[in-house]
């Protein structure tokens, strides 16, 4: 598996859960996985081993020094060290923008996660994700193609995100060390003049998967494609949807530490504890103990939907109910939740930055759970939301909709303000009937959404590639 994350070492987002979480599901199955990511500033090395050294990736007149260290780990995780590349203080980019070589950084990841596979794990799928690692596909089409080493190799390219693409000026194809006739064309790399990473693992992978059956679906039309769509359409029979897996011995409120108190299906008083604290810690009045509490833990970006909760927040407020947040994101909608902060004093109390405890104490402490999200490949944080008995709120797309029914959760369709507080209103009155509430709350604990399903179906995929 080759990606620019993995928890717990190096994680932005789902994507790093994923990656941390599959291959044990794998091996589980018996299958042999590896990890290669790169090695940021912030992976410390004091308990990893040096595995190999004075790797040398050559691009065009370029030569760039590697050395690959192994972490410790339950599967093997190769961490990729090239300090004037990755030893930075962002994995992409800085505060202000993405690095501008990042075109050149994960051109050498690439070439040496394939050198990882010649020197130390011989692979049979290259499993691929995000544009990060795009060019593996590309390189093994080109560069390698004649290579014994790769002879028979299969490559899967998964997409957890269509929105982040990695595109670059075309004048990258000559650092990158890629042959511009093979590549640079509309059905390959091409992209409105630029080059696409993305558009080169969509091309030129053996299978192409994403990460719920309906997010498949969706990339295939321009409102969700992000100009991709006739791409993955040209390819839609090599194109299937596995939901992600969570990890239950992280995430489950009866065995989970970072939480005051922990309850179960069985045994739901303990949650009181825990809103109850909660409210303590983000200075919410007690009597509001008494009334539904909303929970969001989410980047703050236009993708999750925080324009329409815009629209939306004052009638919410105005249902008598009180809401807490946490997250980090775009600039202007950082300050919308600050000023959400300001203009309800005492109803609603955020938190800016990412905090993982926090969000498990949210979690739990929530009597529901906001993901009003405009677009949401798969999401995680309902299925968490479920077995902590904290029931969401979701716009029915992607992953959101695979994963919420009617009886563990609340749903809605149009993308606006007015059908966000719609469906928050329709779970307000809905927590009115306690009993009735428990029951919602005891469906969606017991729903089982663990790896163990998704990597049986990755298993699948892998051997149907190598055609067994």
């Amino acid at each position: 598996m080759i990606s620019s994350e993995a928890a717990p070492f190096a994680k932005t987002g789902g994507l790093a859960d994923v990656v941390g979480a599959l291959p044990a599901a794998l091996q589980a199955l018996g299958e042999e996985v590896a990890v290669v990511i790169p090695r940021y500033g912030s992976i410390d090395l004091k308990n990893a081993r040096r595995v190999w050294e004075n790797l040398a990736i050559h691009l065009g007149p370029a030569s760039f020094p590697i050395t690959i260290y192994q972490a410790p780990a339950e599967f093997p995780v190769y961490l990729v060290d090239c300090p004037p590349l990755f030893d930075r203080k962002g994995f992409y980019g800085d505060s202000a923008m993405d690095f501008p070589d990042n075109h050149l950084r994960f051109a050498v990841f690439a070439r040496a996660a394939l050198a990882v596979a010649r020197l130390l794990f011989r692979t049979e799928i290259f499993h691929c994700h995000d544009w990060q690692s795009g060019l593996v596909p590309a390189y093994l089409r080109t560069t390698f193609a004649s290579d014994p080493t790769y002879l028979g190799c299969r490559t899967l390219f998964t997409i957890h995100n269509l929105g982040y693409q990695g595109l670059f000026p075309k004048a990258a194809l000559e650092e990158i060390a890629l042959p511009p006739e093979a590549v640079y064309r509309p059905e390959i790399m091409e992209f409105f003049g630029r080059i696409s990473y993305i558009k080169a693992g969509i091309a030129l992978a053996d299978a192409l998967n994403t990460v719920s059956p309906t997010y498949a679906r969706e990339i295939q039309t321009p409102e969700y494609g992000f100009g991709l769509d006739g791409a993955l359409r040209a390819r839609a029979k090599d194109l299937t949807g596995i939901l992600n897996g969570v990890d239950y011995l992280e995430w489950n409120p009866e065995i989970d530490p970072l939480i005051p108190a922990r309850y179960s299906a069985e045994n739901l008083e303990p949650k009181e504890i825990c809103k109850r604290r909660l409210l303590e810690e983000f200075g919410l009045p007690p009597e509001a103990a008494e009334r539904p509490l909303l929970g969001i833990v989410s980047r703050f970006t236009r993708q999750k939907g925080t324009d329409i909760l815009a629209e939306a927040i004052a009638d919410i407020i105005a249902e008598d109910c009180y809401l807490v947040a946490l997250g980090t994101g775009d600039a202007e909608y950082e300050e919308f939740f600050r000023r959400m902060q300001r203009d309800f004093p005492g109803r609603v109390a955020v938190r800016i930055g990412f905090d993982n405890a926090l969000a498990h104490r949210i979690e739990a402490g929530a009597d529901i759970f906001l993901m009003p999200s405009h677009y949401e490949p798969c999401g995680l944080n309902q299925i968490y939301s479920l077995k902590y008995g904290t029931v969401p709120v979701v716009r029915a797309t992607g992953g959101l909709d695979d994963t919420i029914e009617e009886g563990t959760g609340f749903k809605f369709a149009d993308y606006s303000g007015r059908a966000l507080f719609e469906a928050v209103r329709t779970a307000i009155n809905a927590f009115a009937d306690r009993d009735g509430w428990r029951q919602m709350m005891r469906r969606g604990m017991r729903k089982d959404f663990s790896w163990k399903t998704s990597a049986s179906a990755y298993s699948e995929l892998y051997r149907r590639l190598l055609g067994r």
